[in-house]
């Protein structure tokens, strides 16, 4: 049971205060956790953090902090899972969340926690029915307008009061063309120790749908290999049974873009390009020589290929050159090499010299590189989309299909 919604600003101005129980808690534990994130601010702070007088639970998008609270000993996950659900409502109303549209939009704000939970406990969460019981804020735009005098009519209809008896989908889908897109997204994590051994190596995905439907459509998806996928995670559009006994999913879809389910593919054998460090040093100078290649053609274009490392400390200067792409040196020590695509012709390389500082005859901490990358029309782990059935349409609606897969967390020791 959550007894407090906050919603923090970058500074940690208490920017909306959501009191969800008859048991008031004290502003000042925001004081507290702010204190917290300063003193962590070197890295992501943890999402539930425990106070001397309450459990903490924090989601942060865009500049804006999700704190909730509670005295109750309750499943973190549900505590995070709302308030990354009251962040989505808020993106879909208001369009961009920050400082200033929280503040702009307070009322509508204040309402829609108002409608999300029930003496602590979430209640309504799904955007469709939200929509039919607070007003988006150019409806209430308009309302303000019409008591200010500044209009003479709405001229717009107010959101139904009977909401749909599917509640992720709209009683009235406006402005229908009769089009679906299904995107496979997958992004690869892996770990190469300093032998070079791939030692982990994943894929998590989503499967992410943009319907465009008129009335209630029914829809089926089924892969052509379901079996490699593990960890899997539904839209509540997705119908249980079907999936239990066949691996189909079926579906009646939200109108506009949502994510159908996620999952995990494990144990996957090769990277589509692989970087091989070599850093030796002595007599305060280390060396550095590190090249990237494409060790398994995806059959697409590898592009947006990014390898940066944290110099080590200790360091009193760097001279790094690439055959390929650039190489910047941030503020913050860290060394960027944007590569962009891997020519046919050559092997992008990046070497040069790390001096020491005074006193310092080896280097004793090595560095950990990081590499991205994107392919687009393809996805990695291997899975595959065998057909996609719509009924209940009055017409053949057009589908479209898409892949793309982008590096995750890609570690490269040396």
């Amino acid at each position: 049971m959550l007894q407090c919604v906050f919603l923090l600003s970058d500074s940690g101005e208490v920017m909306v205060e959501k009191q969800m129980t008859a048991h008031r808690v004290d502003r000042a534990i925001c004081g507290w956790f702010w204190e917290y994130v300063l003193a962590h601010a070197a890295g992501d702070p943890s999402k539930v953090v425990v106070s001397p007088t309450h459990y903490l639970f924090q989601v942060y998008r865009s500049g804006v902090t999700f704190l909730a609270c509670t005295q109750v000993e309750m499943p973190p996950l549900m505590a995070i899972e709302f308030l990354s659900r009251v962040a989505d409502v808020l993106t879909d109303y208001l369009g961009d969340i920050n400082e200033d549209t929280i503040k702009d939009n307070f009322v509508i704000v204040y309402q829609i926690l108002d409608e999300m939970m029930d003496n602590g406990f979430p209640l309504t969460t799904e955007p469709n029915i939200l929509k039919e019981l607070v007003a988006q804020p150019n409806m209430v735009s308009k309302m303000l307008n019409v008591m200010t005098g500044k209009s003479s009519t709405i001229g717009s209809k107010l959101p139904d009061a009977t909401a749909s008896f599917v509640p992720w989908r709209t009683t009235i889908v406006k402005d229908a063309s009769n089009e679906v897109y299904v995107n496979i997204v997958e992004e690869l994590d892996a770990c190469v120790n300093r032998e070079g051994v791939l030692v982990k190596c994943e894929a998590c995905g989503e499967i992410e749908v943009n319907s465009s439907l008129p009335g209630l459509p029914e829809l089926t998806l089924s892969f052509a290999n379901p079996t490699i996928i593990n960890d899997v995670r539904f839209h509540p559009c997705v119908r249980f049974r079907p999936w239990e006994a066949n691996q189909i999913l079926s579906f009646v879809p939200p109108d506009g873009q949502f994510k159908l389910m996620s999952y995990r593919v494990k144990k996957l054998k090769t990277t589509p390009i692989y970087v091989k460090p070599q850093l030796s040093s002595d007599s305060g100078n280390c060396r550095v020589h590190v090249m990237v290649g494409i060790r398994n053609d995806p059959g697409k274009p590898i592009d947006s290929i990014i390898v940066q490392f944290q110099l080590p400390p200790l360091i009193a200067s760097a001279d790094l050159t690439a055959n390929h792409g650039t190489v910047d040196i941030l503020a913050d020590q860290t060394c960027v090499w944007t590569i962009g695509h891997i020519p046919k012709d050559k092997a992008p390389s990046l070497s040069g010299n790390l001096r020491l500082e005074e006193g310092l005859a080896h280097l004793h901490a090595f560095p950990i590189f990081q590499v991205k990358f994107r392919i687009m029309g393809a996805a990695l782990s291997g899975l595959q989309i065998d057909k996609l059935d719509v009924k209940n349409t009055p017409s053949a609606p057009y589908k479209g299909f898409r892949a793309q897969t982008q590096a995750g967390r890609y570690e490269v020791r040396s």
